[in-house]
């Protein structure tokens, strides 16, 4: 405990933020493992097997450290407008961000998915002025302007592919760039709905009710969706040594990390941090896959590590002091996708 104490909180953030980066490229390094190793015909890793086992280990995990937190006068506190919320977070940021994620991940580059994964924090920015009257410096908004443009050129100068979508207007993009975004919008307004409702919600409450009910609410709709044999290989022994280890490391190490650094980290602190998370991103992709950057992604990741640079240079004028539990919350649109 001593030792932990010494470590100081930027440590944290910047393990967090490497764990996190692996998260992608791992997830699609596992489920070629799987495509090695099929069961009758079926890969027993697929994406919708990750997710919803990979849920089911981190509560494995999670459980124990955060149960004292589960008791009558924590849950007494809760109000209908908390319950309701956390619903609302469970399934935007807990089911379909993450399934919008994995599902893009089939469809195009890791690299991609990270860039345009960072079209959140704009949004966030974006619905906090709107729905939240938050005032912004001008070094915010130029960056978040600048991080915006940065996310639609790596979705436009794409070359053309098999999988491209008309948008209308002689505008075509791939269907695993639309997912990507599509999942950067639905965790935007989760993390809004965090900011306006869930401040006071206990961190352990928070993180195991949208882990578990999340695991369960996608269960239920890929069963309705895809039928009980999707499912067929859920308790296949190969993918859960694999889960385990998934759940444990990257999603329940980084998130603790993360958690801990923001105890002891400053707003600014923690931005300067996140800016490192679409570098890392690729360079996690290039390390484990193999995947070396496109020029659409230098354009488009140049502009996005510019548009970074501005508001953190934002934040640090602004000098936004957060409470550690709401920083968990609210930051969370930060570093994007955390492997659930």
């Amino acid at each position: 405990m001593k030792l932990i104490g010494r470590i100081p909180g930027q440590a944290y953030l910047l393990l967090a933020i490497l764990i996190f980066a692996a998260a992608n490229p791992v997830i699609r390094r596992l489920t070629q493992l799987g495509a090695q190793n099929l069961i009758d015909g079926r890969n027993p890793i697929s994406f919708c097997n990750v997710l919803f086992v990979g849920n089911l280990c981190a509560l494995l995990v999670l459980i124990p450290i955060f149960r004292p937190q589960w008791n009558a006068n924590s849950l007494k506190q809760l109000s209908k407008k908390n319950w309701l919320s956390l619903i609302a977070v469970t399934i935007l940021g807990g089911t379909l961000s993450p399934a919008l994620t994995f599902s893009a991940l089939s469809l195009t580059t890791v690299n991609n998915v990270v860039l345009i994964g960072r079209l959140e924090p704009p949004l966030v920015l974006a619905l906090s002025v709107w729905l939240m009257r938050e005032r912004l410096n001008s070094w915010v908004v130029g960056g978040a302007v600048v991080s915006f443009i940065g996310v639609a050129l790596t979705i436009l100068l794409q070359k053309p592919s098999e999988n491209m979508v008309s948008m209308g207007g002689g505008i075509e993009i791939g269907q695993g760039e639309l997912l990507a975004a599509i999942a950067a919008i639905c965790l935007a307004v989760s993390t809004i709905i965090s900011r306006a409702s869930l401040r006071q919600v206990p961190l352990g409450i928070f993180s195991i009710f949208r882990m578990a009910v999340g695991a369960v609410v996608f269960f239920v709709a890929a069963i309705a969706l895809y039928g009980a044999g999707h499912f067929m290989d859920v308790f296949s022994p190969f993918l859960w040594q694999w889960m385990l280890v998934y759940g444990a490391l990257i999603i329940v190490g980084g998130q603790l990390c993360w958690y801990t650094g923001l105890k002891s980290s400053s707003a600014s602190e923690v931005s300067l941090a996140s800016s490192f998370s679409p570098v890392a991103g690729i360079c996690a992709a290039f390390l484990i896959l193999g995947e070396a950057p496109t020029f659409a992604q230098y354009v488009g990741g140049s502009a996005i590590l510019v548009g970074i640079v501005l508001t953190g240079m934002g934040n640090m004028r602004s000098r936004v002091q957060q409470s550690a539990v709401s920083q968990v919350k609210d930051m969370d649109g930060e570093v994007g996708f955390k492997g659930v």
